[in-house]
């Protein structure tokens, strides 16, 4: 039987040929309920094409994706598929290139295998919980860096907002890209120092990444710094912010704790 980091990188390049097909080629868009974003044809064939692929290929476990209305029968499930089919919806809609396939396996709340790929580049992001993370191949590692000052973190601006923080906003350099999981991915490649979002996260979105920052040797908490658990009923978490050990601790001392601890 193939692998489970086997099974979910031959998903993903399968995700980025129907990407690719429909990439600058006006898909058909419409806006999700509850201003809950766009979704596009293209989404929703990779969503199906997962579904089918990988649920038929591991019948034990559950489902959870953004493109799949929700349910309760995955909390019975020890193992869970955790699919982004397109992180960067809007991107992809743009024409622009930072769009990724987000693609995790979480056993009993936390993350045992990851991939995320960015089709339109050919970047292949991959861990296992008994694996150092790669990126097409080769191992990558978080920076080593603990100083603020200059400091490159992807984010987006309201991140920045004064209320957030403890005193002044760091002295960083804010970066942004429109994928959460390719921020967490290229953290993990050491090409960015940290990345930030003190909102609410959908477990989509980060489930993927979170592996290949731990295994690249970063950090990754929440916003009160509590590690990330998935699979939970209400699919989200306070908030996601990683970097390497170092500059993670120097960051979360930073963070302002709002009242919902």
């Amino acid at each position: 039987m193939t692998d489970d980091l086997s099974l979910l990188i031959d998903a993903a390049h399968a995700s980025g040929e129907i990407a690719r097909k429909h990439f600058n080629a006006s898909p058909e868009v419409w806006d999700k309920a509850d201003n809950a974003g766009p979704v596009t044809e293209a989404d929703l064939a990779i969503d199906a094409m997962l579904g089918a692929e990988l649920l038929s290929a591991r019948k034990d476990y559950g489902w959870l994706s953004e493109e799949t209305e929700d349910g309760s029968a995955r909390l019975q499930n020890d193992r869970v598929f955790i699919v982004d089919p397109i992180d960067g919806t809007r991107a992809f809609i743009a024409g622009e290139r930072h769009f990724s396939h987000s693609l995790a396996i979480a056993e009993n709340g936390l993350v045992t295998t990851a991939v995320v790929y960015v089709p339109m580049m050919d970047l292949m992001f991959a861990a296992t919980n008994a694996s150092k993370s790669t990126l097409n191949g080769e191992f990558i590692t978080t920076t080593k860096t603990d100083c603020l000052d200059g400091a490159t973190v992807l984010a987006a601006k309201p991140n920045l907002r004064p209320e957030f923080w403890n005193g002044d906003v760091p002295p960083i350099q804010r970066k942004f890209r429109p994928s959460l999981a390719y921020r967490l991915c290229l953290v993990a490649q050491g090409r960015y120092d940290a990345m930030l979002t003190l909102r609410d996260c959908w477990e989509w979105d980060i489930a993927a990444g979170d592996l290949i920052v731990r295994q690249a040797e970063g950090t990754v908490t929440d916003r009160h710094n509590a590690p990330l658990v998935f699979n939970n009923p209400h699919p989200k978490t306070k908030g996601c912010h990683a970097a390497g050990a170092a500059m993670h601790k120097e960051l979360q001392a930073c963070i302002r704790q709002p009242a919902d601890q």
